[in-house]
């Protein structure tokens, strides 16, 4: 029963228009260069800090925008990440599941926070408000935002991040069937042949038994 719980998500497109395997690697490849873009800005920004920097009074707050401690950690946080999307990159385009598998981790983790700052926003209303309060006085269409009915604020933001939730929710099932896909393909190689008695013997991939059939070949025949 459980199998077929989870046949039921399994499929090898993605998309509607490509194979799940080629999807996975389009998404590796774009959050391998969203997190490059990132890191490029952070080290920008620790080479010249003073292009980066806002100072309490632009901020209308009692902290500054991002010290030194802070930069490493994200710096080290978007090095990690591009590993991680290089590895599932890899692992898609060679055919790794394993190689997969911290790319999924991560997308799991993603999704389950983003769930956390939506339940937030529903047992905490008034967070939203208060948030926007603090945010500078120059701030884009603060005062336009700050206008709108708390009630209906609360609601535009639970639906974005309803819908935000479902797409991360149909990535985290496209990198999910490829890792299934890839391992199931690279289990079929191995034949299991069933005796008589109920013993599992494994037998050899095709390509190697081919290979040692090659390698010892028959006697020559002499006749009599």
């Amino acid at each position: 029963m459980q199998s077929s719980a989870w046949a039921r998500f399994y499929s090898n497109s993605c998309c509607l228009c490509c194979h799940v395997r080629t999807g996975t690697i389009i998404l590796g490849v774009w959050y391998l260069i969203i997190n490059s873009v990132v890191l490029l800005i952070l080290l920008s920004a620790l080479t010249d800090p003073d292009q980066y920097h806002l100072t309490s009074a632009e901020l209308g707050g009692e902290f500054e925008f991002m010290d030194d401690a802070n930069m490493c950690i994200a710096t080290a946080i978007s090095l990690l990440m591009i590993l991680i999307c290089a590895m599932a990159t890899y692992g898609a385009y060679k055919q790794h599941a394993a190689w997969i598998i911290p790319f999924f981790c991560y997308q799991i983790f993603d999704f389950a926070l983003n769930t956390l700052v939506a339940i937030s926003v529903l047992v905490y209303p008034s967070t939203i408000q208060d948030y926007l309060r603090q945010l500078p006085a120059n701030f884009p269409y603060k005062e336009e935002i700050m206008s709108v009915n708390p009630t209906c604020l609360v609601v535009i933001i639970l639906l974005f991040i309803s819908i935000i939730l479902a797409f991360k929710g149909y990535l985290i099932s496209c990198v999910w069937n490829c890792y299934r896909y890839i391992n199931g393909r690279n289990n079929s190689d191995v034949l299991v042949y069933i005796t008589t008695n109920d013993t599992a013997v494994l037998l050899p991939p095709y390509d190697d038994s081919v290979n040692g059939a090659a390698k010892d070949p028959p006697p020559p025949y002499v006749s009599a």
